[in-house]
């Protein structure tokens, strides 16, 4: 059963123009992947973002085929598949509409209960930037955070080396399908990331480094983790596109500043000049922006207030802030069942009422 599943979720993924989005509508209507391919084509008639093109297309069977030939390329190399209904599929991810409807993992990956930190930057990376990111990844080594890059040169690959040299688990997230690594000259990590982290990809051993896919990627950078850290980038770049994509998941984004006359300082610099991300000059600013310091005291001088009135959504959002503590606003959403936008705006209203109260790092607590 899990096996045509699996096939199910790739005959979507290699359906033109369908989209995560518009899948995972498919796979709410129908309970499962496998039982798309079971309904009438008139059920999906009155489904917002599905048209006749898309539902004529899902029972092409030549969509069908390239499934199949997927998976028994998967099953025969024993790449690990990761769908979104599974509990090893990053849970930070889930939380994103476009997110892939299943990922193709290699190494040794393990993210349950851990903390997530995606870092990124410029291929052409200073000597001052690759100081900079080395002394950060030490620094954070006593929280032993998952480190996520895209294992490009530059940054990305200094990341990567660098978790490794400091014991900590390293992903590298590829544009390109696990058959394969790119740039070639990396290709002498791939052993030591495996061993201690690994490799995601949402893209078949069919797909090629091609630009469309870098962006794409960059989405399971920026909504896999808490929080983006861009550690040096010019004017344009990919590392900023990820920056935007973290921002729009409602993640906190951090930038290392430089000088105004720095070439590869331009975009970090713009990022905080715009308020799109926060300064970072040391783990320390990352450690209480996120509420990582886990010895903080609770504010002072707040008592809690008695007989207020919550409606049935913001009493289910209490009682999981009093069962779970301080909670973020993705994790409050996933526990209480609401959707974000609704968990957000009942946040707001029962931060008015005096209920509860914001912490750095977008976390929430009861007052």
């Amino acid at each position: 059963m899990m096996d045509q599943e699996i096939i199910s979720l790739l005959r979507l993924q290699a359906i033109p123009n369908l989209g995560e989005i518009s899948a995972r509508k498919l796979i709410q209507c129908c309970g499962s992947a496998a039982g798309i391919f079971k309904e009438k084509k008139s059920t999906f008639l009155q489904l917002k973002g599905i048209g006749t093109k898309h539902i004529h297309n899902l029972f092409d069977s030549r969509y069908l085929k390239l499934a199949e030939r997927e998976f028994r390329h998967i099953a025969d190399r024993g790449i690990e598949v990761l769908p979104f209904t599974d509990h090893r599929y990053p849970r930070y991810l889930n939380h994103c509409s476009d997110g892939p409807l299943l990922l193709f993992a290699r190494g040794n990956i393990h993210l349950t209960d851990q903390r997530i930190l995606s870092i990124v930057g410029t291929r052409n990376m200073t000597r001052q930037g690759g100081e900079f990111c080395r002394k950060l990844i030490e620094e954070l080594r006593p929280l032993n955070p998952v480190i996520v890059s895209g294992f490009a040169y530059g940054v990305d690959i200094c990341v990567h080396e660098a978790a490794l040299d400091f014991g900590l688990q390293t992903i590298g997230c590829l544009a390109h399908g696990l058959n394969q690594i790119y740039p070639r000259f990396h290709q002498r990590f791939c052993g030591p990331v495996e061993e201690n982290g690994g490799f995601l990809t949402e893209f078949w051993s069919t797909s090629k480094p091609e630009r469309n896919n870098f962006l794409k990627r960059n989405r399971i950078i920026a909504g896999m983790s808490e929080a983006t850290i861009v550690i040096e980038s010019g004017e344009r770049g990919g590392s900023l596109v990820t920056a935007e994509m973290a921002n729009g998941y409602n993640r906190d984004v951090f930038a290392v500043p430089g000088r105004p006359s720095d070439l590869f300082s331009e975009g970090t610099n713009a990022l905080i000049k715009t308020q799109k991300a926060q300064m970072l000059t040391s783990a320390a600013d990352l450690l209480y922006h996120l509420n990582w310091d886990l010895g903080a005291k609770p504010q002072p001088g707040i008592q809690k207030q008695f007989f207020i009135q919550l409606d049935a959504e913001e009493q289910k959002i209490i009682s999981q802030l009093e069962e779970g503590g301080r909670l973020k606003l993705d994790d409050i959403a996933m526990k209480s069942g609401l959707p974000i936008g609704r968990t957000a705006s009942a946040l707001l209203s029962m931060e008015m009422k005096g209920a509860i109260r914001p912490l750095p790092g977008k976390f929430f607590e009861v007052i």
